[in-house]
């Protein structure tokens, strides 16, 4: 189909697609640029593909449509409709989120899940929307390739121990070397940037852990911190 007006109707829809309200409620975000859209592909979550080049593309729009339902500065000249993520089962070794905030740090993380062979990652409901287009670029795709949900942590970390997990939170104070780490049946906590855990999720901890570093450097960054914890835990 071809789409010539910003006002159209489909056009409309796209737009609201950025609002995170709205793709909660249609389950359902927009990726832009051909390799996040061959990720989708892959894991069968495509809707549509929407492009301002190829003319048999589900829906041929202007560049100027494109601007206005892309979420970058230079847009990508291809994007898909693409259906959230299923959630599957708590599996393999897990990764807690507490109250994370950045984008940046997210899609991090998840990259680095991927790599390191974590299983499942675990939100927490106050941590970064998922979805956020800054998360979704920052995972390079890798967001398709990962078991990601979002649970109440006080809820759920009791869930994990019944399931056998030991948890273990970071610290950059106090724990044994993070080198010293178990290998299985573990799920890691990382803390919010700025405040690091929160003392409930804390109280929940059976161990802590932390990552030797230079006194001259206070602490890591939370996405390069989970990745070298994640590296640790993949390498005998």
């Amino acid at each position: 189909m071809k789409i010539t007006s910003i006002h159209n109707d489909n056009v409309k829809y796209w737009v609201s697609l950025k609002n995170k309200k709205i793709r909660d409620e249609e389950r359902k975000f927009i990726v832009e640029g051909d390799h996040l859209i061959e990720e989708a592909r892959k894991n069968n979550l495509i809707e549509y593909i929407i492009s301002c080049v190829d003319e048999n593309a589900d829906f041929y729009v202007t560049k100027e449509i494109m601007e206005k339902i892309s979420d970058q500065k230079s847009i990508s000249y291809n994007a898909a409709v693409v259906k959230f993520i299923p959630e599957d089962s708590v599996n393999g070794n897990v990764i807690i989120l507490d109250n994370l905030q950045d984008p940046g740090n997210l899609g991090t993380i998840i990259r680095s899940s991927v790599a390191f062979n974590i299983d499942t990652i675990i939100i927490s409901d106050t941590s970064v929307d998922l979805y956020n287009p800054k998360v979704v670029r920052a995972t390079e795709g890798m967001i398709f390739n990962l078991n990601i949900i979002r649970r109440n942590l006080e809820e759920v970390i009791p869930v994990l121990k019944n399931l056998g997990y030991e948890i273990v939170g970071t610290d950059v104070n106090e724990g044994v070397d993070v080198r010293n780490i178990s290998k299985e049946n573990i799920a890691i906590v990382i803390g919010n940037e700025g405040s690091g855990m929160s003392d409930s999720v804390r109280n929940l901890c059976d161990v802590f852990i932390n990552i030797k570093i230079s006194k001259a450097c206070e602490s890591l960054n939370a996405g390069v911190a989970a990745s070298i914890i994640m590296y640790e835990v993949s390498h005998e």
